[in-house]
């Protein structure tokens, strides 16, 4: 018998890919301008929960890379929203609710591994509203037979990914030559089929018990690593050039003063690290992710091409 699992945000690039994913079971997608056989968010309530068996909250207010949405925003659409959702879910006999959260809820940039025992201090509005929304659901007292799970992936990837990862594909598409081959960092990457995968044994591993856990690739990968696959996807060979620190960090302070690609800002972006620890949820589930990171991110990048 298919359990039916409820969905919000189900035709976004996460839901859209967990949906597929999840093909064998009865999807009920949740949207603001509802399709045929989806519902409104104006429809939820405890009555329409009750005969439902898992609830996946992905809906949210996606983190502004330009900085251009208003703080409120965030807490109207994250944390709100994910109150009034979470309150019908206790009221209701639905067993099951999974909260998308993000590794953002609790550190913009790390130096150190981030654990699910890190302590949250979020900088951005993004930040703070999901962390908001996770304090809320961790204060509520769950009733017998109730879990809740609360994700935090990291940078999620996949077929009809937007963001950071399609801008450097079309730079390294063009042949631009990379000249921060000097700089060593390791970040964090999440294919959306393991995240997936991990939400799939959530449903129906009802051993595993109610808590956060961080979602990530095995394998931390640096920027380096990420344009010789690129390369790779497309049959070239990468074009990356060693310039020393001292110079680039020369012309990213000119870049401060004067219109140019590269600012200091951005330098710390291309060069940070950022590693998230999967080991919890791996030791939860008692399973190794399906796709390792290389394979996850090729797959992503040969996907752009189609």
């Amino acid at each position: 018998m298919k359990n039916k699992i409820i969905i919000t945000g189900n035709k976004g690039f996460v839901g859209s890919n967990l949906s597929t994913y999840l093909n064998r079971e009865k999807i009920i997608g949740v949207s603001r301008n509802p399709t045929e056989n989806e519902v409104s968010y104006l429809d939820i309530n405890k009555e329409f929960l009750d005969d439902k068996k898992v609830f996946i909250h992905l809906a949210g207010k996606a983190h502004d890379l330009k900085n251009e949405t208003n703080k409120q925003d965030y807490f109207t659409i994250n944390t709100k929203l994910t109150k009034e959702l979470f309150d019908f879910f206790l009221e209701s006999d639905c067993e099951t609710f999974i909260y998308l959260s993000s590794v953002k809820a609790v550190a913009d940039k790390t130096t150190k591994i981030l654990t699910e025992k890190t302590l949250p201090n979020p900088l951005t509005g993004y930040g703070k509203s999901k962390l908001a929304a996770e304090n809320y659901i961790r204060k509520n007292k769950l009733r017998m037979g109730k879990r809740v799970f609360i994700l935090r992936p990291c940078m999620i990837h996949g077929p009809n990914n937007k963001g950071n990862l399609n801008l450097l594909y079309g730079l390294v598409s063009k042949r631009i030559p990379w000249i921060l081959g000097s700089y060593e960092n390791k970040r964090s990457y999440c294919t959306v089929d393991n995240l997936s995968f991990v939400i799939k044994e959530l449903i129906i591993n009802k051993k595993i018990s109610s808590g956060i856990y961080n979602i990530a690739d095995d394998l931390p990968l640096s920027t380096n690593e990420l344009i010789f696959l690129i390369s790779k996807s497309k049959n070239n060979s990468p074009l990356i050039f060693n310039v020393s620190k001292s110079f680039i960090e020369i012309i990213a302070k000119i870049g401060d003063k004067i219109p140019l690609p590269l600012n200091s800002r951005r330098l710390e972006k291309l060069t940070e690290s950022y590693v998230v620890s999967n080991q919890k949820i791996k030791k939860a589930i008692g399973k190794s992710l399906p796709i390792n990171s290389k394979e996850g991110l090729l797959s992503t990048f040969k996907s752009f091409q189609t």
